[in-house]
């Protein structure tokens, strides 16, 4: 979709091209990627404020029914069941070889189980989901909903403002409020490693919303570009980048987004698509391949994606998948998959960068500590 005139616009388009936004095709849809500002001062203002994010792109659907969560944990290797009102997890959509379709977070809701998908996935997650469990839960697709994400450190400051009573959530839970007789629902969930919320709205208050909160001293709009340098400082995955459909959990490293309960031995162990995989990997009865880890080059030369990475004698041994330079790290930092004989923190490689070889060291992640709010 290369042409403008075939792209999708958020509700928040018009407010974009009056902020300067320069704009960029990004999972269909016209997206603001850095404003005048440019990425790093809207990078650094997330990490020490808050940062405005549209990512309506992404999709919001609804699994309602007495049947919906456990109908919905036979699809992911997640805890479903469990999980109490108002609390929201990390899931992982998987197709029957154990691969990623997608990531999404999900938020046990009382009358729903409320998903968020990644927007360039969202049709092909909804058609995946209705096949599989349709006829257990009612799915009702929520794509005409806005999405909005305020991120960093004075966030919940400017949204209790507009929202009193916000500032009460902490980190993985989510509640209903009502702006200007609509009805939100706000999550303090985020993807900059930063504290904040995300907040779903009628994308005929979009606009307002946004432009109230834009008015807050603390607030600025941030594009996709901050985003990016932001989720990988944090050691986040990019779907499409860093995980998708021949990556399985372990080999991406999120073996945390999948608890006891569904592991060998659990209560309810397996049950999802690809489990023997899977927990085989977990198990270490299944070959692993390839880890994912983190970067951290040893010279000041950025490593970007699809880079090949090598053992110090000279053979193949991975590639880089996210790579830039870290504004708030303040050096380069990468997400890639090595061999696993390769992936134990501190293990030099070398990243091929236009035929020279650049050092580097296989590091922990998050790169910039995250600064969640546990309460």
């Amino acid at each position: 979709m290369s042409d403008p005139s075939d792209l999708l616009k958020t509700p928040l388009h018009a407010l974009h091209l009056e902020l300067g936004a320069r704009m960029v095709p990004f999972a269909g849809y016209s997206m603001p990627v850095q404003y005048p500002a440019g990425l790093m001062a809207e990078h650094h203002h997330t990490r020490t404020a808050a940062g405005l994010f549209d990512v309506s792109h992404m999709g919001q659907l609804r699994l309602i029914g007495p049947d919906a969560a456990t109908a919905f944990e036979s699809l992911i290797p997640v805890d479903v069941i469990d999980l109490a009102v108002g609390k929201q997890r990390y899931g992982l959509l998987l197709n029957d070889a154990g691969g990623i379709i997608d990531d999404l977070m999900f938020v046990n809701r009382g009358d729903d189980i409320f998903v968020i998908v990644n927007g360039a996935c969202k049709h092909g997650d909804l058609a995946h989901i209705v096949e599989r469990i349709g006829g257990r839960c009612t799915v009702e697709p929520q794509f005409d909903r806005a999405l909005l994400a305020l991120q960093g450190p004075q966030a919940v400051t400017a949204l209790q403002r507009l929202l009193p009573g916000v500032e009460k959530l902490v980190f993985m839970t989510g509640a209903a409020f009502t702006w200007n007789g609509a009805d939100l629902f706000v999550t303090r969930s985020g993807y900059t490693g930063e504290d904040g919320c995300e907040i779903s709205l009628p994308a005929a208050s979009a606009e307002a919303f946004a432009r109230a909160l834009l008015a807050q001293p603390e607030v600025k709009p941030v594009g996709l570009g901050a985003r990016n340098s932001l989720r990988l400082e944090a050691g986040l995955c990019l779907y499409g980048n860093d995980i998708d459909t021949t990556t399985t959990p372990v080999e991406a490293a999120l073996n945390w987004a999948m608890q006891k309960v569904r592991r060998t031995g659990g209560a309810r162990a397996g049950g999802f698509p690809g489990a023997a995989r899977v927990l085989g990997q977990l198990d270490g009865t299944e070959p692993l391949t390839r880890k994912r880890v983190g970067l951290i080059a040893l010279e000041r030369v950025p490593v970007r994606e699809h880079v090949e990475l090598q053992s110090l004698d000279g053979v193949k041994i991975g590639e880089v998948t996210s790579g830039l330079l870290g504004p708030t790290a303040d050096k380069p930092v990468a997400i890639g998959y090595v061999a696993p004989g390769f992936a134990a923190i501190g293990t030099r490689v070398n990243a091929i960068v236009r035929g020279k070889a650049v050092p580097m060291e296989v590091a922990s992640m998050p790169f910039v500590p995250n600064r969640y709010f546990r309460g």
